[in-house]
């Protein structure tokens, strides 16, 4: 069943994880749930990165797992700043950022090394940018806001189902 899980469950924690920055930036959420969803997503990730490292050792699964690793320090940074009193919002702010940027690297590199299609590869990975862009360069309203985080949730699920369904 782990192994089914850690095979298939990305395809349904990327989109959820979006879904619920996307809540978080419409003030559906708390700072107590979006602390506890970043410790909840660091032990996936600590759990993920050293249950795989065996299967992600060459190619663009050895990009994959460092994207992972990276992102561990990244979600940390993030839990960092919840955690900090009065709260640090410059610590989840990169940790937003770096999450939007490295799984972009990540399609990259696995558009670059395999036959994957541009489209499932490449495409999501200017979504993602391109949602990055339009959230961190555009005027600070929540509609422009929710439009960069709808453009990198879009691009990285395209990403993940598409490596879940392929591989």
């Amino acid at each position: 069943m782990f192994n089914r899980f850690r095979n298939n469950g990305p395809a349904i924690l990327v989109p959820a994880a979006w879904t619920f920055v996307a809540l978080s930036y419409q003030g559906i959420t708390t700072v107590r749930t979006l602390t506890i969803a970043h410790g909840i997503m660091t032990v996936l990730l600590v759990l993920f990165a050293v249950f795989s490292y065996r299967d992600m050792k060459q190619g663009a699964l050895r990009t994959w797992w460092y994207v992972v690793v990276i992102g561990v320090v990244v979600t940390l940074t993030g839990l960092l700043g919840l955690l900090y009193s009065p709260l640090n919002g410059t610590l989840p702010a990169i940790a937003l950022g770096g999450w939007m940027i490295l799984p972009a690297v990540g399609l990259i590199d696995t558009g670059r090394r395999s036959g994957a299609a541009k489209m499932t590869t490449i495409a999501p990975a200017v979504l993602t940018l391109c949602g990055a862009g339009v959230f961190y360069l555009m005027d600070k309203s929540t509609m422009a806001q929710l439009a960069g985080l709808t453009l990198v949730g879009l691009g990285q699920t395209i990403g993940i189902a598409d490596a879940v369904w392929r591989y």
